[in-house]
């Protein structure tokens, strides 16, 4: 399994993250392409920059020639104030980049200052980029990145989230950092995302919203229920874009907080943010390499299996038993929607699966029993998790023992693009075989047919181009 894992012991910005996923290996001309498919007159300049002593990517949006962040901003969208006296406060990694209120009330202005710039607002946005030539997947994870953003400043002004309108200049280095960021999230293709808590660093800062402590209004709402902490530094180190992409990568993508998880790590990169301050490595560091499990490539396996039979005929079994902890309670009471809810978070904290299951409580009252799978590590906060997002006022906990096929994934070829094949093995015999859902999702979208069609093709080139040895596949059991 691919893994990424984001080390954000000094926070994290859009271009922080661009400049990380650049010296990680992802090809700049995909962020480039990404950046010129939305159509703004922006582009990215790339260098390399030191922070600290490390060596490290910075990326600039540019709008014409100027830098987005430095270009003169509105009145209606202030920001930290050039002739305020030298204090020792905090100051921004860059520009914040989130919206404020539309209103026509501040069309008139002094003479002294820029006039009010309307902005784009979250619905012009949303069409901007989904009008893009941009692959469908890259489209959805920019387009939820910014109604994340968005919906944290509609909830903070208390207005609907469509009367949100973002500055311009601020809007396009918004816009073209998580667009390229999108793209470069399906270029690395990572199947896992894992991060460190979050230092949000301290102190005060000047933000639309006026003078407020770090982490800003709408970054502390995005950082809701994330592990998060203040250590280091008085500056702002989590901005509301990077807050935004963290919190897609937690929602859409299944990113959990943690130590690195055990991986043969193959590419690591760092990317700075705009600030350098002294004896603080102002960086992003992402690195990218396999996991150290038994989700290995069919190669492996095989190598492995002969080198077992080899040893001993009797040691011929690819599953594994494992202890595992079951968490549930029984609820009549909650909305249909928290239920959901707490299902998506479970998940997103690390739980091995999570179920739903309709049940008949005391007084014929119909009720849903949540039950979540989850390492023994992970107990303590899916217990926490039950009881402070229900109703409920105690969870049942307990220890079994699963039994597990050995897991192995291929890649087959199809007219839709590459999918991969998740492979159950019990002897050299292949059990199970099934596409990855999110593979055939983003397949379809991308070319505009049906799932199920990319779901037949997969299995088609799957049965066609096998690499088990002949005798070893068992054609009894279904695929599928």
């Amino acid at each position: 399994m691919r893994i990424a894992y984001l080390d954000c012991f000094a926070g994290i910005s859009g271009d922080m993250f661009l400049g990380a996923l650049i010296d990680a290996g992802v090809d700049p001309i995909v962020l480039r392409d990404a950046t010129a498919a939305i159509n703004l007159g922006a582009s990215l300049r790339i260098e390399t920059t030191d922070r600290s002593g490390i060596s490290c990517t910075k990326v600039h949006v540019l709008v014409g020639t100027r830098i987005a962040e430095t270009a003169p901003q509105s009145s209606a969208f202030p920001q930290q104030q050039a002739s305020a006296p030298h204090t020792h406060q905090p100051k921004t990694q860059h520009q914040h980049k989130t919206g404020v209120p539309h209103s026509h009330a501040e069309a008139s202005v002094p003479a002294h200052e820029h006039p009010h710039e309307h902005g784009r607002s979250l619905t012009v946005i949303r069409e901007l980029i989904r009008n893009a030539s941009l692959p469908g997947p890259v489209i959805r994870t920019a387009i939820r990145a910014f109604e994340l953003l968005g919906a944290s400043e509609a909830k903070i002004h208390n207005v609907p989230v469509d009367q949100i309108h973002f500055h311009e200049v601020g809007a396009v280095d918004a816009i073209v950092d998580i667009v390229a960021a999108s793209a470069g999230i399906h270029a690395l293709a990572a199947e896992k995302w894992v991060a460190s808590p979050l230092n949000v660093g301290g102190g005060m800062v000047n933000c639309a919203h006026g003078r407020f402590p770090v982490p800003a209004p709408a970054t502390a709402d995005l950082l809701r229920g994330l592990p998060t902490y203040s250590a280091n530094i008085q500056m702002e180190l989590v901005t509301p874009t990077g807050a935004a992409l963290i919190r897609t990568l937690v929602e859409d993508h299944g990113l959990t907080f943690g130590v690195q998880p055990a991986m043969a790590i193959d590419r690591i990169g760092y990317g700075a943010g705009t600030r350098d301050p002294k004896d603080f490595p102002n960086v992003l560091r992402i690195s990218v390499g396999t996991s150290i499990e038994p989700e290995r490539s069919m190669q492996h396996h095989r190598e492995d299996a002969d080198a077992k039979q080899a040893e001993s005929p009797a040691h011929k079994h690819d599953h594994h038993t494992e202890t595992v902890t079951v968490v549930e309670t029984a609820l009549d009471d909650l909305s249909p929607q928290l239920l959901a809810h707490v299902a998506e978070r479970a998940l997103a904290l690390g739980a091995l699966d999570v179920m739903l299951t309709p049940v008949i409580m005391k007084k014929g009252r119909p009720g849903t029993l949540i039950t979540i799978l989850c390492n023994p590590s992970e107990s303590v906060g899916m217990q926490r998790l039950l009881l402070s997002e229900t109703s409920t006022l105690g969870v049942r906990i307990r220890e079994d023992r699963r039994s597990c096929l050995q897991r192995i994934f291929e890649t087959v070829s199809t007219p839709y693009g590459p999918i991969r094949i998740k492979i159950g093995v019990l002897n050299r015999q292949v059990l199970n075989s099934n596409p990855e859902f999110e593979d055939c999702r983003e397949a379809a979208a991308v070319h505009n047919v049906p799932v199920k069609l990319v779901q037949q093709a997969a299995v088609a080139a799957y049965l066609t181009q096998p690499t088990l040895k002949a005798g070893e596949r068992d054609t009894s059991i279904s695929n599928g």
